[in-house]
């Protein structure tokens, strides 16, 4: 169990979640950058769980690079979105291609880049609205979800 202290309350348990970061890597034609995962065949943007001692940013740069052969510069925090079932929370940047070459990995079995209406029609509610939400620039944006639908805020 963990357990945090805080001046006013002693030792309490803290909640358990679990922190990734993800990319909405936008190509100059304004196509998306998507991965078919390995362990599931459902269609995403790449990211992945944030590394201890890692920024935020870098973890983005990194997730991509490795799930999809692409180098990214890293712009600006579009949205934030949490998992209320599975409690990860999600920090999802925009970023524009810098180098290298598309190319599958072991967590993905296609790379392509999407229009928005195929990120609409290939990927689930919970991932489609991250890479819509990038795109509209009145970000950043906060939602949660249950993992299949989105969880209207109020």
């Amino acid at each position: 169990m963990l357990l945090y202290m805080s001046e006013s309350q002693g030792a309490t348990s803290a909640p358990l979640h679990s922190v990734s970061v993800a990319g909405v890597v936008v190509r100059e034609d304004g196509r998306l950058l998507a991965i078919r995962r390995a362990d599931n065949g459902t269609w995403e943007l790449p990211g992945g769980v944030l590394e201890l001692d890692e920024a935020p940013e870098a973890g983005v740069a990194r997730e991509v690079l490795e799930e999809t052969g692409i180098h990214v510069d890293v712009d600006e925090l579009t949205g934030v979105y949490k998992n209320t079932t599975r409690g990860i929370v999600a920090l999802v940047f925009r970023c524009k291609p810098s180098g290298g070459t598309e190319r599958t990995s072991s967590e993905s079995t296609a790379v392509e880049w999407l229009t928005p209406d195929e990120v609409s029609e290939r990927m689930s509610e919970v991932f489609a609205v991250r890479l819509l939400d990038a795109l509209d620039g009145n970000g950043p944006h906060v939602r949660s979800h249950d993992g299949k639908r989105l969880i209207p805020a109020g």
